[in-house]
């Protein structure tokens, strides 16, 4: 997983300290291995964050935290995962949950309105109750655990592909030092390295054409 993807849009533990529904957790909330990023600390924010924003119930953020400290999950990440459901998506997704449940316990699902809205949902939610419950239930976990299932994979897959590309770039670099002009063995210089440094190979012989020279005496 993109760590400096999600370090960007984590917000700071003041801005959690802040809100009203985690002031219990006092300075547990700047406690580092609750902000850790790692597969494992993820994995277990999606799971808590998305079990807790299916269930039909206030005091959301505040089960996310004690269950983010529980698993030593992300903290930010379970919490900012209950947002999930707000006022807008709410009615739609407590109605798929009830619906679920109605077909899990068999029994008769009741028509929604034209515009579906939260105060129907609460209306209606002494006779929809046992259906909501078992179906946000069921929902909760499902999708908890696919989520959780999801970020392993991913997170394994990103490591895996980077170990690739730095094994690619290791043979490329390798393919790159090495002479064009064939192999050189061990021990042995190549000509083009001596023509570089204006030395002589130690092997070449006595070129009779070459002119002598001047600052050599015999003796």
């Amino acid at each position: 997983m993109p760590r400096r993807l999600l370090q960007r849009y984590l917000p700071h533990p003041d801005t959690l300290r802040r809100q009203r529904s985690l002031r219990f957790m006092g300075q547990l909330i700047g406690n580092p291995s609750l902000w850790m990023l790692s597969r494992r600390s993820v994995a277990n924010a999606f799971f808590v964050g998305l079990f807790c924003a299916l269930l039909p119930i206030p005091g959301q953020m505040a089960l996310a935290a004690l269950g983010a400290w529980f698993l030593r999950a992300n903290l930010p990440l379970s919490v900012g995962l209950v947002w999930i459901t707000n006022p807008l998506t709410m009615p739609l997704i407590f109605y798929g949950n009830y619906r679920l449940g109605a077909w899990l316990l068999d029994g008769p699902v009741r028509a929604a309105p034209e515009q579906l809205s939260t105060r129907w949902v609460a209306e209606q939610m002494l006779d929809i109750l046992p259906a909501l419950a078992l179906g946000s239930l069921a929902a909760a976990v499902v999708c908890g655990i696919a989520g959780s299932l999801i970020i392993r994979l991913l997170w394994r897959w990103q490591v895996v592909r980077s170990w690739k590309r730095r094994a690619a770039r290791r043979r490329h670099l390798r393919q790159m030092d090495r002479p064009t002009g064939g192999p050189v063995l061990k021990g042995e210089v190549s000509r083009e390295t001596l023509r570089r440094s204006g030395d002589r190979h130690p092997d070449a012989g006595h070129d009779p054409g070459a002119r002598p020279d001047p600052d050599r005496g015999s003796r």
